[in-house]
């Protein structure tokens, strides 16, 4: 039996419509599916319903640990703020219907500089949480100017005061940040929603990598087994989610790319 829930990212393959995204998860084999809201939205906007997505999700009996996204509510203020805020709850409405237990909530790119601020913040997002039943995530970036370790991600935890304070960890953020993998051992497991899982090439240089430059787990050049391990040793044993953002898989057939990316994700975690 593995050790983790092999769980897709629905942006790894992105052009695919909703529906068909999650057809293919259940038939590849994996057990999970992220979820965009954006795709959510162009669903419902076409004509279909929520009850359409959580019927293709029994169907093929999928779980979904998150939906993505949620912005602005660390960065604004005023009527700024509001209006955030209400796109916030309606998203966060729409993960309550499809089943997601975390919605991920990432942080300013530029200009952090108040983390106390920021917890103040993620502590208001996450009472807004409890209305719906749903707990926001509070992801570290790795381009990020500076919520870009899981050192800054714990710090933010701790400051908010809140049991329900999670994070994501991912192995290209990580990498990006410059912080490493080993933070993962500071980490309890309840303290991690989800897991990403990808690589990162050696080159371009580590600091002028974005999204599109992710690989898929064993391309690139992260210690991915030390990561697993180091995931093993804390005691999280939920989902490693493949999320990559590459314009050439999304070229391609979108079942193939998923088949190929699971293949991977097992080689890499199960060493």
């Amino acid at each position: 039996m593995p050790d983790f829930i092999y769980s897709l990212n629905s942006s790894t393959i992105k052009p695919t419509p909703i529906l068909e995204k999650i057809r293919i998860a259940g038939e590849v084999g994996y057990k999970a599916i992220e979820l965009w809201h954006d795709d959510i939205d162009a669903h419902v906007q076409n004509g279909g319903s929520l009850a359409d997505i959580r019927k293709a999700l029994g169907d093929q009996g999928l779980s979904v640990p998150t939906t993505i996204f949620l912005k602005g509510w660390w960065d604004r203020s005023g009527d700024e703020y509001r209006i955030a805020m209400d796109e916030i709850r309606r998203r966060l409405a729409q993960a309550a219907e499809v089943g997601a237990p975390h919605s991920i909530a990432g942080p300013p790119h530029h200009d952090v500089s108040d983390f106390d601020f920021g917890a103040e913040q993620y502590a208001k997002l996450l009472a807004v949480g409890r209305e719906f039943g749903v707990k926001p995530v509070m992801e570290y970036l790795g381009f990020a100017d500076e919520v870009n370790t899981i050192e800054a991600a714990i710090d933010i935890m701790e400051r908010c005061g809140d049991p329900d304070a999670t994070t994501v960890v991912d192995p290209f953020h990580c990498f990006r940040g410059g912080g490493g993998v080993e933070g993962i051992a500071k980490l309890r497991p309840e303290q991690i929603a989800v897991s990403h899982f990808n690589d990162a090439p050696a080159d371009p240089p580590r600091e002028t990598q974005r999204d599109p430059h992710r690989v898929m787990p064993g391309d690139g050049c992260i210690d991915l087994k030390r990561y697993c391990d180091l995931l093993r040793q804390i005691g999280y044993n939920r989902c490693l989610s493949l999320e990559l953002f590459r314009e050439d898989l999304w070229q391609q057939d979108p079942t193939e790319v998923a088949k190929i990316g699971l293949e991977k994700m097992k080689a890499a975690a199960e060493v």
